[in-house]
């Protein structure tokens, strides 16, 4: 663990972290308070607000499925006041994508409105994305791909959790002791998430 300063001594201290998209925001069946993001903020003595839905997409409106707008169709919802802002999502997007050629061009775009709606909202904002993990599913590879070529287009840092979170979807025993159940490839546990503690706080300290 990075060695924890006094709350005076902390640069984010007060600071105000909007944190949307889908159920690696919103912690799937467990409470958001147990997630890497919600215990880095809190560590470094930011305001912390939860926009994560169960099953969201950046591109893909799934509200007849129960799952909600999209992402570029409800970032308008969160406050107007943030110092940083992090996009978590993709996972989704990847599963209904999967090889369609057509679905990845719409979530280029999608991305590319996001970005740019972002920015236009927080303008002194510090904004970043973190991808999906690296899931064996047609989809995966191309949607974290192109979630690092849009954020780049726009100068928007990416924390890349399918290579550098050490998070190791692909091993089933790893899954079981760090996942909300041995064949989510999704939902880290509290364990899981305590994990990724040091590296979101160097992410965001980085910013």
């Amino acid at each position: 663990m990075l060695t924890h300063l006094t709350l005076t001594a902390q640069p984010l201290v007060g600071k105000v972290i909007n944190v949307i998209g889908d159920s690696y925001v919103r912690n799937h069946r467990r409470p958001f308070t147990e997630t890497w993001h919600y215990k880095v903020a809190t560590r470094l003595g930011m305001t912390y607000n939860n926009y994560g839905r169960n099953g969201g997409c950046i591109a893909f409106d799934r509200s007849r499925e129960g799952f909600g707008k999209s992402i570029l169709q409800r970032y308008h919802e969160m406050t107007d006041t943030a110092d940083y802002v992090l996009v978590i999502a993709g996972h989704n997007d990847a599963e209904k994508i999967k090889t369609n050629a057509d679905s990845l061009a719409l979530l280029r775009d999608s991305l590319g409105a996001l970005c740019r709606g972002l920015i236009a909202k927080y303008p002194r904002a510090k904004i970043a994305f973190v991808t999906p993990w690296n899931v064996p599913r047609p989809g995966f590879r191309e949607v974290i791909a192109l979630i690092r070529e849009v954020c780049g287009e726009h100068s928007i840092p990416v924390l890349d959790a399918a290579t550098t979170s050490g998070i190791h979807v692909r091993d089933a025993g790893f899954r079981r002791l760090f996942f909300q159940a041995p064949n989510d490839t999704a939902h880290l546990n509290d364990e899981g998430h305590d994990l990724l503690l040091d590296w979101g706080q160097r992410f965001l300290l980085g910013l």
